[in-house]
């Protein structure tokens, strides 16, 4: 068979640096693309938690002045995962959050920072070092964005390219003057190019000129194509409606396995729920909460922010409290709300539980442990939480929007095939309506379990989903004159 390689480029991947849903994308996906004949290779900053992961890496390419400093492109294996590193200490030397300073903020010399992995993932496209020349080069969010801008101003040939959207939001947005420095040239500043409101925006140039965009699951690619969803870019996505698909993510089920998570109380299975009843004890004792079996109890893993609206689960005290429902929380984001549930906490211990913060092997246990999972997001690319949630038997409570529509289905709609509970418009008092329900499901033991068993035998894996990315890029090379490196398969 023809192998395919592809040159993917992010700006974070688990299980070395993560920040959200970006890193668990770029980790999984390579080993499920590996089963479709295509052979990937990730560009990823050098910062300080990978080169450590690399002590033994290779230096491929070594350059003395490149945006500021020098640089050198290493490579490793790490993982399971085939590992480019920019290694550029005067741009990634830095510990912590990958795009915030210790203030919080973001570093003022971002725009040079993730130019500069673009420039990168360009000159390996085009041959730096020609043993990796890609057929495709697949670029993730705003960071990795320009990367197909810059091989759309190179004027010969090219791999293909791929613009994935994780969260439309996020848009790298730089003054114009950045433009030379960055090296792009005058003429790409133009409605037409990176230019956004007299700004430079990297994820508009990536929109603009990538042979294909995809994002993370169906509804959300018709959502971003409306004036209310498009975040200011919905003209392009419907001018670009026949290079958009949206492909739905999946998870890690090697990683996410109840029957042998190690960060669990108790391994379970489908035809072993009951052994699950040991981690909820668990997770009530671990967030201070009564030891109350017959109590439902709720769980949230969540960047505390109005976009996953956990103001309207905070408005809803009352409708959980009045439920008999406990809450055990973790995140961190929005300081009005992290200080809201820190109150909330403090005001009903037993029934309310918060971990300021993230915690990867806590998160395994509220997945293990919790009754629920809710996620009341008003907007949702896709959402992993929910299908690491289906994989562990905590039903659902999500918000009708993105992937969470796409990945959920009501108890309401489908009967015998639900594995959840959904809601719209997005509101407070809808996710009140929600939370009745599963509430009232939760004492009828056969129901609340038919929507277990069904969430856990939903297929949530990279296995088809890596299938159409396959598909994607095969079809790039057919249909836009891009001849493939035709390496064979042995």
């Amino acid at each position: 068979m023809t192998l395919l390689r592809v040159l993917s480029v992010a700006s974070e991947i688990y299980p070395l640096v993560k920040t959200g849903g970006l890193a668990d994308v770029a980790g999984a996906l390579p080993a499920a693309l590996a089963d479709c004949g295509v052979a990937t290779k990730t560009l990823v900053p050098g910062y300080p938690d990978i080169l450590k992961a690399l002590p033994a890496a290779n230096t491929l390419l070594q350059l003395d002045s490149f945006y500021g400093g020098t640089a050198r492109l290493l490579g490793g294996t790490c993982e399971g995962l085939e590992l480019l590193v920019l290694d550029a200490p005067h741009l990634f030397a830095r510990p912590g959050n990958p795009y915030l300073g210790p203030d919080g903020q973001d570093w003022p010399d971002n725009a040079l920072r993730f130019a500069a992995l673009s420039r990168m993932a360009a000159d390996i496209a085009l041959g730096a070092i020609t043993p990796l020349v890609p057929d495709i080069v697949h670029a993730h969010d705003w960071q990795a964005a320009l990367a197909p801008v810059f091989l759309h101003y190179h004027s010969g040939p090219r791999p293909g390219t791929v613009m994935t959207v994780h969260n439309l939001a996020y848009q790298g947005l730089f003054p114009y003057e950045m433009l030379g420095t960055i090296g792009l040239p005058p003429d790409s500043f133009n409605v037409h190019g990176v230019e956004y409101y007299g700004k430079v925006s990297y994820l508009k140039g990536g929109l603009q000129f990538a042979d294909r965009i995809t994002t993370v699951s169906p509804t959300y690619a018709q959502e971003i194509q409306t004036d209310e969803g498009g975040m200011g870019l919905g003209g392009l996505l419907r001018e670009r409606a026949a290079a958009l698909s949206g492909i739905l993510n999946g998870i890690d089920t090697a990683v996410w396995n109840p029957a042998t998570d190690p960060d669990i109380a108790a391994h379970f299975g489908f035809d072993a729920l009951s052994r699950r009843a040991a981690n909820k004890v668990a997770l009530q004792r671990r967030f201070g909460l009564d030891p109350k079996p017959d109590a439902p109890l709720l769980g949230v893993i969540s960047r505390l922010s109005w976009q996953k609206g956990l103001d309207l689960l905070l408005a809803n005290l009352d409708t959980i409290l009045g439920e008999g429902m406990q809450l055990a929380l973790l995140g961190s984001g929005d300081r009005d709300l992290q200080d809201g549930y820190v109150a909330t906490a403090k005001a009903h211990p037993g029934r309310i539980g918060v971990v300021i913060g993230y915690d990867e092997r806590l998160a395994h246990l509220i997945q293990a442990g919790s009754d629920a999972l809710v996620v009341p997001s008003r907007f949702e690319p896709c959402g992993l939480t929910q299908l690491c949630a289906l994989r562990y038997g905590a039903v659902p409570i999500v918000a009708r929007v993105g992937g969470l529509e796409d990945t959920v289905v009501d108890a309401d709609e489908a009967g015998a095939g639900a594995t959840g509970f959904k809601f719209g418009p997005v509101t407070a008092d809808n996710l009140a309506g929600a939370l009745r329900r599963a509430s009232v499901t939760f004492h009828d033991k056969p129901a609340w379990q038919s929507l277990q068993r069904h969430g856990m035998t939903t297929d949530v894996s990279w296995r088809n989903r890596a299938s159409r990315y396959a598909e994607l890029y095969r079809d790039i090379l057919a249909t836009c004159g891009i001849a493939t490196h035709r390496h064979t398969a042995p």
